[in-house]
């Protein structure tokens, strides 16, 4: 286990870092991890600077958990980003920074604008160092051309003398300058007694730096006359190049990741007692604040539009691309775009808090989270390294008696060969692209090994309420008494229910409005509601107007409610029926279902059609459950479940080998959706941090079910080539260099494609394809 022998009383190494360690600082930061009351944890949020490979992630998370007062640590190399898990009782922010800084790397606060400050300076550093070395291998090329052209002997050993000496002198800003990051990081693992990817390529620059020099300098020495001033400038110039790009890829690969982490602005316009507004840093802001949010700005909490109104862009909180119009009263959430005009919100919700916050939170949780593949690289990294240093020994020590410039340049060929990175890239860069696929169609992803697992699944169950039906209920049918008119008895039964707030007393009430005929001239009076049975009302006046000709149809008290309430019989009892009766008896019956979303049947035949069984199981009556069962096409249901019936259900399939996503609305669902293989949760009205499933659907979207699977193959798929590359790649170019047929150019030619292969493939994940669902053999076009 890596120690560092930090101890409380030891001084920080930045001063500047002890003004982190107020709470009111290290909140900017952080937040409260557990639900233990009798042992306060916080949860901070770091980013790295100085990763290279797999074996860093390492070195940070063995480093920061073996320091007193730090509960877990978790770094992704891909975000260079760590979350760290401390009690303050014990430790502070000061010391997990001078932890880090004592590992040899560097840390600061994940605030965004350090975030992107960082980046910044970092891209136009590595940005400069790569400039130079082109300059520098251009210049070198055309010295060293000369020698590629000539035969032996056509050109002077004078002339040859000062074309290796102007070499030299433009290799050395190369060394000092451009491979700077190298050698700084392979130092660290020296001092740390570690070894990550710069550590061989390190030793190879200098190797083929000094061997050049030996033969520049003492050009009839044992060393040898041949320089490599071209090689080394050539392979630290496309080590860069692959590094920029890679930088690049990668930033367009989190593209909407980090449009959405970043979608809060800095500053906002809050109103002042005197009515005027003064723009003040979002960090002042409370609860219960009035904003002005201009065209074209992003709100900056969860609020209640109390002026104006507008239109509103969720799209990329939710994956609705169509603009939601906002009137007076109607709520707004934070990230979401003002698109007509300023408005005035005032503020109900601010930072984590929000809806957005919490998305964000789950993505910054799910892009630290290593999923199986990746720590099983990480694992394989390190001692890979090792053999690659071993066999750069053995190749040099093969032909040291035979050839010394040979045998050191044929090891600095081997070192620089090698690409561990492009095995370590394979997980996660394939897996972080689907992620932002996915939160461009409002899914969002809790932890990245759920992509493994939704691709292996053979068996989905959903519930019903919430996950296959709207959140309300419609008029399927309407029966009549004869002499009244359909219109007329939704009319006369909407004035009885728009007094109850029941849901279907509601749904009555919707339907009427929909239909905009003209009111009733009806009085109604002695209204009253009688639980779970239905509403009666005396009629005071009733008139005949064009909404309804002959109102001597209905006489005395009208009520609406069930069979036994109104004293009917129900003809189907499969059905669920509210009816409205007068003093004379029936009056119409209204056959109500809940609202099957729109694309539940297409979306259940397409994954039976792939070869996934499909189960439903509700805790509603049998004949609500069945009657929906039957319209989507699903032959095995099961209603009246409780939550410990549905969990039964689904160990039950586990015992029989069935790998099972669940589909729940997220609410009453939590025990069965966390202990599914694989869990999705309807994202609609549910707190997201309460959520136990592993995707939740911002949208409630069910229709994009089959189409997350095959992506999830996709991404299978695209990371096993990656790590078949890489395992080939390495194959292959390792024995070369090991006999000295790949040169030390090329060599860092072949690390740089190496990389960058790996990346572009896993950009190819980026797009959320709607093509074929394929298992096995069967194969649905959609």
């Amino acid at each position: 286990m890596l120690t560092t022998n930090l101890t409380a009383e030891e001084t920080v190494s930045n001063p500047a870092w002890k003004i982190l360690d107020t709470e009111e600082q290290w909140q900017e930061f952080s937040e409260p991890f557990g639900s233990n009351p009798d042992q306060t944890l916080v949860q901070s949020n770091l980013l790295l600077d100085g990763l290279r490979c797999a074996a860093c992630s390492g070195i940070i998370e063995q480093g920061l958990q073996s320091s007193p007062g730090i509960v877990s640590a978790r770094v992704s190399m891909s975000k260079r980003r760590a979350v760290v898990v401390w009690s303050p009782s014990q430790t502070s922010p000061s010391k997990i920074l001078t932890t880090v800084q004592a590992l040899g790397y560097s840390a600061s606060p994940a605030t965004q604008g350090e975030s992107d400050l960082a980046a910044i300076k970092k891209q136009r550093a590595a940005f400069w160092r790569w400039m130079v070395a082109g300059f520098c291998m251009m210049q070198v090329m055309m010295y060293a051309s000369p020698t590629y052209f000539t035969a032996p002997g056509e050109i002077s050993a004078d002339i040859l003398h000062l074309l290796n000496w102007a070499s030299w002198l433009l290799s050395l800003p190369v060394l000092l300058f451009s491979s700077s990051s190298f050698f700084s990081n392979a130092l660290r693992d020296l001092r740390m007694k570690q070894i990550s990817m710069d550590l061989p390529v390190a030793i190879g620059i200098v190797i083929t730096f000094v061997v050049s020099s030996a033969a520049t300098f003492e050009p009839n020495s044992w060393w040898g006359h041949t320089v490599y001033f071209d090689s080394l400038t050539m392979f630290v110039f496309f080590l860069l190049s692959a590094r920029l790009v890679e930088v690049k890829l990668h930033r367009r690969t989190l593209g909407a990741l980090e449009s959405l982490v970043s979608r809060i602005p800095e500053n906002t316009e809050r109103q002042n007692a005197d009515g005027s507004f003064t723009r003040v840093l979002n960090t002042r802001l409370k609860i219960g604040d009035t904003v002005r949010v201009n065209l074209g700005e992003a709100f900056p909490g969860d609020g209640r539009l109390i002026s104006g109104s507008t239109s509103v862009d969720e799209s990329l909180l939710t994956g609705e691309s169509t603009p939601i119009h906002k009137n007076l009263g109607d709520d707004v959430i934070a990230g979401s775009y003002n698109l007509r005009q300023p408005v005035n919100i005032v503020l109900e919700a601010i930072g984590a808090s929000t809806k957005y916050g919490q998305i964000v939170n789950l993505i910054n949780q799910a892009a630290i989270e290593k999923p199986r593949l990746s720590k099983l690289a990480d694992r394989v990294a390190r001692p890979f390294l090792i053999f690659v240093i071993l066999s750069a020994a053995v190749a040099a020590a093969l032909l040291w008696d035979i050839d010394r410039g040979r045998a050191l340049m044929t090891a600095a060929a081997v070192l620089i060969v090698t690409c561990p990175c492009a095995l370590s890239l394979a997980t996660p860069a394939a897996m972080l692209s689907s992620a932002s696929a996915f939160v461009k169609r409002g899914i969002l992803i809790k932890r990245l090994q759920a992509i493994e697992n939704i691709a292996d699944i053979d068996t989905v169950i959903f519930d019903k309420t919430g996950t296959l039906t709207e959140d309300h209920i419609e008029i399927k049918a309407i029966r009549h008494k004869a002499g009244l008119t359909e219109s007329t008895a939704l009319a006369l039964a909407a004035a009885v229910a728009r007094h109850s707030f029941h849901p279907v007393s509601r749904a009555l009430f919707s339907a009427y409005q929909a239909q905009q005929q003209p009111p009733l001239a009806l009085d109604l009076d002695a209204i009253q509601e009688t639980i779970g049975a239905g509403v009666s009302a005396g009629i005071r006046h009733f008139a005949a107007n064009e909404a309804c000709a002959q109102p001597d149809l209905v006489n005395g008290q009208l009520k609406l409610g069930s069979a036994k309430f109104c004293a009917v019989h129900e003809e189907d009892l499969h059905t669920q029926q509210v009816h409205l009766v007068d003093s004379n008896g029936w009056l119409a019956s209204f056959t109500l279902q809940e609202a099957i979303k729109p694309l539940a049947a297409q979306t259940i035949q397409q994954l039976k059609d792939a070869g996934i069984g499909i189960e439903l199981l509700s805790g509603d009556r049998s004949d609500a459950v069945e009657n929906t069962a039957k319209e989507i096409g699903i032959s095995h249901y099961q209603s009246a479940c409780n939550p410990e019936d549905k969990l039964l259900r689904l160990q039950t399939l586990k015992q029989q080998g069935k790998k099972v996503l669940m589909v729940g609305d997220g609410l009453n669902d939590g025990p069965i959706l966390a202990s599914a293989h694989v869990s999705i949760a309807m994202g609609k009205g549910v707190p997201l941090t309460l959520a136990h499933a592993d995707y939740i659907f911002l949208n409630g979207d069910i229709s994009q079910i089959p189409y997350l699977i095959r992506h999830a193959k996709q991404t299978m798929k695209i990371i096993k080539e990656n790590i078949a590359w890489a395992i080939v790649y390495n194959l292959i170019s390792i024995p070369l260099a090991f006999f000295g047929i790949l040169s030390a150019w090329l060599a860092g030619l072949g690390m740089a494609v190496s990389s960058l292969i790996v990346v572009v493939n896993a950009l190819r994940l980026t797009k959320f394809s709607t093509s074929a669902l394929t298992l096995g053999k069967t194969h649905l076009k959609v």
